[in-house]
């Protein structure tokens, strides 16, 4: 996980609109603020993120 993936995920978790285990949420909202670095982070390590939470 990067440093721009980790803001973006902090950002959101921040912003407490979706619960962070709910992860098609989480994408959706991180497509809709438009990080999709993390979109693509969540779509291709799906574990990790898993851990990260």
């Amino acid at each position: 996980m990067n440093e721009t993936v980790f803001s973006q995920l902090m950002d959101i978790r921040d912003s407490g609109r979706v619960n962070m285990f709910d992860v098609p949420g989480v994408q959706r909202m991180a497509f809709e603020m438009g990080f999709y670095e993390l979109v693509c982070f969540i779509e291709e390590d799906r574990a990790a993120y898993v851990r990260f939470i």
